[in-house]
């Protein structure tokens, strides 16, 4: 991959996904260390309570959708961020391969550096209401995936597009 052609400081390298690094944004949907409970006359295992959906706003409840996602090439350039001011968002692959998650704090109403992630097979993610993020970025093939977050009337949705485009590479 040539980089000499990006403006300084605007190339991210992804780091490994982990519930330490991307506290700042949300939690982690892993159940990697979370025991199962036994269900169904010891015919299934649940992973209880791995992410807390937050809505807020009269009338507002959690949704579950599905998403059909299209796979972006890599390195990824993008621009554009959202986030949803009124309740969490959680992403949950229904298979093994990885995605990218890019995030970014908060500055004053306006999101700052972004962050990237990439996750370790079916490991999902669940935004802080008023997270900034970027779009669901599945790579290498399409990928469906479960999401859960509010519904409800109220604004729930603010864009930022960036002067200038991010690259993400992979380690």
């Amino acid at each position: 991959m040539t980089t000499h052609s990006l403006p300084d400081g605007r190339l991210l390298t992804a780091r490994p996904l982990t519930a330490e690094g991307f506290a700042p944004f949300g939690s982690v949907i892993d159940r990697a260390g979370t025991p199962p409970r036994p269900m169904n006359a010891g015919m299934a295992r649940r992973f209880h309570d791995l992410a807390e959906i937050r809505v807020a706003g009269e009338g507002a409840r959690a949704v579950v959708g599905l998403v059909e996602a299209q796979p972006y090439p890599l390195p990824l350039v993008f621009r554009l961020v959202e986030r949803h001011p009124l309740g969490s968002q959680a992403f949950i692959p229904l298979n093994a391969a990885p995605f990218l998650v890019v995030t970014c704090p908060d500055e004053a109403g306006r999101p700052g550096r972004p962050q990237a992630f990439l996750t370790a097979p079916w490991q999902g993610v669940c935004y802080a209401p008023g997270t900034w993020h970027g779009v669901l970025t599945p790579f290498g093939q399409a990928q469906d995936f479960v999401v859960v977050d509010r519904g409800g009337a109220g604004a729930n949705l603010e864009e930022f597009v960036y002067d200038e485009p991010w690259t993400v590479a992979l380690p």
